[in-house]
């Protein structure tokens, strides 16, 4: 009977969630709620100066912003805590004694410039670069004299030559078969006392009984390696799955030249978490090979393994902003209103009362507004000339708008129908409508104008629904400063 599925999204908190990180947080994520599994945060913090207390609770709030939740943890807790490499220290000596005692573990005097004289001299000869094993063969009581004399050491791992290649049988790659002989005692405590990454990993993930490891490629060379030390300490090896990495548009690995690359900077940009947590889902992975909307709750139900492509993904800004789009025009009028109202409190514009007060009239704006943008970031600025009691125009607007033949005349015009036509939008509607046919002007001068002394600028929610919102009062102090700033 098979142990029940328990994976891992363990981030190192030297900075910013990566979208890289976050696309395996989601699979890791996705996959145990598939199966019905046990998704464990662990921080890996062990880079003493790097890892800060700032960049773990941004993690934490990246992913908790993507909607990604954890079964065990920080702020959760759970069976196989501690989930701080800092405070599991205790684990990793008794880990280490383990191999020690069972004579998998030795210790290692050579010092850091004698190792470099070596490795140098076997790459002049073009042999193996790795350890030579000198301190491998120290008789055990002279190494325990050398160790109680204070004698620098760190401690390796002894490799058999008879155990014959290592085979990372990988669910996204396939077997990938490492020769024994490449594999050199490599170093699993530091001088210091300190574990080494390849380590400190496998200790805790077989402690934390991990069933699967998911992670990005970049670690597959570090996978024989722990698959050693998963052996020598008796632990079941996990399945592992390596995840390609993430290229931009130009086929190079994305980083900071292709753009923003933190979660945290694509929730500042305007991007909603749902289809941010989309978007990475299919950056390597995908439903059917055609669904591009693909929701949390299919996700956690339908997600396998088994359709991660082992190719490259591109990181392609306009199909997220596309994807963007279409979550917030999809997206239901009452949520809209709420993101809307919460970005209109932050701004101060308005407060969490106003919002309650005004429930209704923000659900009658709110898809005047989501059918006419791709980022929330876009919303103050189309929406705030409802809530100032003045607006100002932008240069631009006045210079291509209001100084063109016909502005002044098509405001002057307007201006009665505004203060006394009966104020509902079917009446604005009809009364409005045919002021370009009265004028005989082109109906872009005439609502342009208008569009622009009530709003501001250029761009805006459709004409006469704003007008609608505005509200007469505003909408004729408006329309007659504008007046009278062209007349002056």
């Amino acid at each position: 009977m098979s142990k029940p599925v328990r994976v891992r999204f363990a981030p190192s908190p030297t900075g910013t969630l990566h979208v890289g990180g976050a696309r395996t947080a989601i699979y890791n994520w996705a996959f145990a709620r598939s199966v019905g599994g046990t998704f464990v945060l662990r921080i890996d913090d062990t880079d003493p100066e790097r890892s800060t207390q700032e960049n773990t609770e941004q993690i934490l709030r990246s992913l908790e912003w993507l909607g990604i939740d954890w079964d065990e943890g920080p702020l959760k807790g759970g069976d196989f805590g501690p989930y701080f490499q800092t405070q599991r220290g205790e684990s990793y000596k008794a880990a280490l004694q383990k191999m020690i005692d069972a004579g998998s573990a030795y210790p290692c005097f050579c010092t850091a410039e004698e190792l470099a004289e070596k490795r140098e001299a076997a790459r002049k000869k073009g042999g193996f670069s790795g350890y030579d094993r000198t301190c491998r063969d120290i008789d055990p009581e002279t190494a325990a004299a050398r160790i109680a004399a204070g004698e620098p050491h760190v401690w390796r791992l002894k490799v058999s030559d008879d155990r014959g290649p290592v085979v990372v049988d990988d669910i996204v790659r396939g077997a990938t078969e490492f020769p024994i002989t490449a594999l050199d005692d490599f170093v699993l405590a530091r001088s210091d006392g300190t574990p080494t990454y390849n380590f400190a990993t496998v200790v805790d993930d077989g402690e934390m009984e991990m069933t699967h490891i998911i992670r990005g490629d970049d670690h597959l060379a570090n996978t024989p390696r722990q698959i050693l030390v998963f052996e020598a300490l008796g632990y079941d090896v996990p399945r592992f799955a390596h995840l390609s990495m993430i290229w931009g548009e130009d086929g190079k690995k994305l980083s900071k030249r292709h753009g923003a690359t933190s979660v945290e900077a694509y929730a500042e940009m305007g991007y909603l978490p749902e289809s941010l947590l989309n978007y990475l889902a299919l950056l390597g992975w995908s439903l059917d090979g055609e669904t591009t909307i693909v929701t949390a709750d299919v996700l956690k139900k339908e997600f396998s393994l088994e359709r991660i492509s082992k190719n490259p993904a591109i990181f392609d800004m306009q199909k997220l902003e596309w994807m963007n789009g279409t979550y917030i025009r999809d997206m239901a009028a009452e949520d809209f209103a709420a993101r809307m109202a919460a970005l209109l409190v932050d701004a101060e514009l308005i407060s969490e009362e106003d919002f309650e007060n005004q429930r209704a009239w923000f659900v009658e704006l709110a898809p005047l507004v989501s059918e006419r943008i791709k980022l929330m970031t876009e919303v103050v600025p189309m929406v705030s000339f409802l809530f100032t009691d003045t607006v100002e125009i932008d240069e631009k607007s006045r210079t291509k708008v209001l100084e063109k033949e016909g502005a002044l005349e098509s405001l002057k015009t307007a201006l009665p129908i505004l203060e006394s036509c009966e104020w509902t939008l079917e009446a604005l509607d009809g009364a409005l409508h045919t002021l370009p046919e009265t004028l005989e002007l082109k109906p872009r001068v005439v609502f342009q104008a208008l569009r622009v002394a009530i709003t501001g600028t250029m761009v805006s929610p459709p004409l006469f629904e704003s007008i609608f919102l505005l509200e007469r009062d505003r909408s004729v102090e408006r329309v007659k400063a504008v007046i009278a700033s062209l007349e002056s």
